[in-house]
């Protein structure tokens, strides 16, 4: 039976996508970021589906009846794949796959085999696949059959008696270790590196947001760099840094583009990114990109505080970025194109612009360069959280 990696690797494969609405908000009834994840990851969705639940089912985490439904919906439209937007157990997962008699994944495995298609650096793969190890370590569970073999005796690993999903267990665990331990050495550089840009005091910002909100888009255009970018989920993985001159502040700055946050991003993935992420922790302060075309937005930003809080973040202060006004209706169209908008009972400055057309652009350089100017040493305002950018520029960046 194919796994996703393997699907991934071919040509796009027929997939059939499910939704279990369990009641909780912003369930995604379209399940339309479920399919832009699937198309990102080289699948084809052929079908949708999607049922109410108060809870999930212990063993088929839809039920039976369900179950019976998917298997025929897949058969009706030649699926060879099914992928669920929530997260399975490692026994539902299997049980899911005898009863439909086709590979079945969760959304968090598709975004791991997505992550691993798309890192480039050393650091991006050692950090995938440290996640991908630990997905890996919690599906042991009898999901294969030679999983169930026994070994031991003289000159054979393990020990009499020791079963090969413990033999697999502990060569997970010892990947695991092994992978760890060069993420420490890849931390210790980048700290090396971060003292170093601390002694030219530089100051350092960081772009954060929603996947797909235009970050990358956004760093090409003010420091003129090549950063991949594309109309599509996790364009960028690797964090690139490159210096961008303010010429109202005189100064150059440090400008990094970080991977993007998504709807219930793999625990591990925030975990394994943690040396990545540490560029928006000890950044100076965060330019939190919104997509203002997609409705969704206030969800979207909701999510992106989340793993900010997560990777200890959520202190730095912000300047909102409302990205894609090219894309906006005119009935949506700002008044203003700066003002102030309340995250978590925060006034927080806020620029519209489009990174596309390059509108709006002065306007965010202007407001980087009082922000800079104002956290100078020479000046001894340094920002301490994002009251203090509002109490600096109380009629909104003007």
């Amino acid at each position: 039976m194919l796994t996703l990696s393997e699907i991934l690797s071919n040509k796009p494969a027929p997939t059939l996508l499910v939704g279990v609405d369990f009641g909780l908000p912003h369930f995604d009834a379209d399940l339309h970021e479920l399919g832009l994840l699937a198309e990102s990851g080289g699948l084809q969705p052929v079908a949708r589906l999607t049922c109410k639940r108060k809870a999930p089912d212990p063993a088929l985490f839809v039920g039976s009846g369900k179950a019976d439904e998917i298997k025929a919906l897949a058969m009706m439209h030649g699926a060879v794949e099914v992928v669920f937007d929530q997260s399975l157990s490692p026994a539902q997962q299997r049980n899911l796959e005898r009863h439909i008699g086709l590979p079945v994944n969760d959304r968090t495995l598709l975004i791991l085999e997505i992550f691993g298609q798309r890192a480039r650096s050393h650091e991006g793969k050692l950090q995938v696949e440290l996640a991908r190890q630990q997905y890996l370590s919690t599906r042991l569970v009898r999901r294969w059959s030679h999983l169930e073999r026994q070994s031991g005796g003289i000159g054979m690993r393990g020990g009499p008696g020791e079963t090969q999903i413990e033999l697999d267990r502990r060569m997970i665990n010892d990947s695991i270790k092994r992978i760890k331990d060069r993420l420490v050495k890849v931390k210790r550089q980048r700290n090396t590196q971060r003292r170093q840009r601390e002694r030219r005091d530089t100051f350092n910002i960081s772009l954060v947001g929603y996947t797909n909100a235009g970050k990358s888009t956004l760093f090409n255009a003010l420091v003129k760099a090549r950063a991949f970018a594309a109309d599509q989920l996790f364009a960028t993985l690797d964090t690139t840094t490159r210096q961008l001159y303010l010429g109202e502040a005189g100064r150059s700055v440090s400008l990094s583009d970080t991977v993007g946050f998504i709807r219930d991003l793999p625990h591990g993935l925030v975990e394994a990114f943690q040396a990545t992420l540490q560029e928006a922790t000890d950044a100076d302060l965060l330019l939190h990109v919104v997509d203002a075309a997609n409705p969704n937005f206030p969800e979207q930003m909701a999510e992106v505080q989340k793993v900010l809080t997560e990777i200890g973040a959520d202190a730095v202060p912000q300047l909102l970025v409302f990205n894609k006004l090219d894309a906006l209706d005119a009935e949506r169209y700002p008044l203003q194109l700066q003002d102030q908008y309340e995250v978590d009972g925060v006034s927080v400055p806020r620029v519209f612009l489009s990174a596309k057309s390059g509108k709006g652009l002065d306007l965010l350089r202007s407001a980087l360069s009082g922000i800079v100017m104002a956290a100078l040493p020479s000046v001894e305002a340094k920002i301490a959280d994002p009251r203090d950018l509002t109490r600096e520029y109380p009629g909104g960046l003007n």
